[in-house]
C-alpha cells in the first residue's frame, strides 16, 4: 500500500487499553479497518477528527520523504534509534480537555519523555522532505510564538522540543456543553484499561494512505 506521509507514534501493543482505544476512536491503527466507534455522546460522534490518525501520541509528526530517501532507510533509521533509546515510564496518565478536545497525558512530567521525543524528532529529521509553503501556511504561522515559529522552520511542526506535550487525542473539538458528558462517557469506557505505571517501551512507524488514513508499519522495541 503506497504511504504518503510518514510519523513516529507511540501506540499501545495489544491490550485491553489498544482494543478499548480502538472501539472508542472507530478506527484499529494496528489492523488497519475501521471499527464500530463508540465514541458518541448526545447522539453526536465526536471522534471524526482523531479517528483517520488512529489512537496514539505523536512523537515525530507526519512528514513526507525527503528526495532520495526511502522507506527502507526511514525503517533502518528508526529501527537503529530505538536501539538506543530507554524504556519511558510514567506513574500514571490522566484525562484533561486540552485546547478543547480531550486527551490522556502524563500525570506528571517527565524530563525522560521530553528527552526520547526530542531525540526521534533529531535523528530522524534528514528523512523529512521540506514542507512547502502551503504546509507552512497550514500551521498558520501568525498564531505561533516566535520560538515555535522557529521550531516550524528547523523541524517542520512548531510543538517540539519544549513545546512538546505527549498526548492521546480522544475526541474532536468539544462545545462547551459537550465537555462533561463527554468526560464521563470516556472515564467509563476505559474504566479499567489504562495501564498504571504507564509503560513507553517502543516506537512506531506509521503510515498515511491515499484516504488519509494511518496505519501501524512497524513496531520498534527501545533496547537500551
Amino acid at each position: 500500500m503506497k504511504m504518503n506521509r510518514y510519523a513516529i507514534y507511540y501506540a499501545p501493543s495489544e491490550s485491553a487499553f489498544a482494543q478499548a482505544a480502538a472501539q472508542w476512536l472507530g478506527w484499529d491503527l494496528a489492523q488497519g479497518r475501521a471499527v464500530p466507534p463508540a465514541g458518541v455522546v448526545g447522539g453526536q460522534d465526536i471522534t471524526q477528527t482523531p479517528r483517520k490518525y488512529g489512537f496514539h501520541a505523536t512523537i515525530k509528526p507526519p512528514f513526507r520523504l525527503a528526495d532520495g530517501a526511502d522507506l527502507a532507510q526511514l525503517h533502518a533509521a528508526t529501527a537503529q534509534l530505538a536501539a538506543s533509546l530507554q524504556i519511558v515510564t510514567l506513574p500514571a496518565l490522566k484525562l484533561t480537555l486540552l485546547e478543547g478536545f480531550l486527551a490522556l497525558i502524563p500525570a506528571a512530567p517527565s524530563a525522560d519523555l521530553q528527552d526520547l521525543a526530542a531525540e526521534v524528532v533529531r535523528a530522524l529529521d534528514p528523512y523529512r522532505a521540506p514542507l512547502t509553503m502551503a504546509e507552512i501556511a497550514r500551521r498558520r504561522p501568525e498564531m505561533l510564538t516566535a520560538r515555535q515559529r522557529e521550531l516550524l522552520g528547523i523541524y517542520g511542526y512548531p510543538y517540539v522540543m519544549e513545546q512538546f506535550q505527549f498526548h492521546l487525542t480522544l475526541s474532536s473539538a468539544l462545545g462547551a456543553d459537550q465537555t462533561a458528558q463527554a468526560m464521563a462517557a470516556v472515564q467509563s469506557h476505559f474504566a479499567g484499561v489504562v495501564p498504571q505505571p504507564f509503560v513507553i517501551a517502543d516506537l512506531c512507524l506509521c503510515g498515511e494512505d491515499d484516504l488519509g488514513q494511518f496505519h501501524l508499519l512497524h513496531r520498534y522495541p527501545l533496547m537500551a
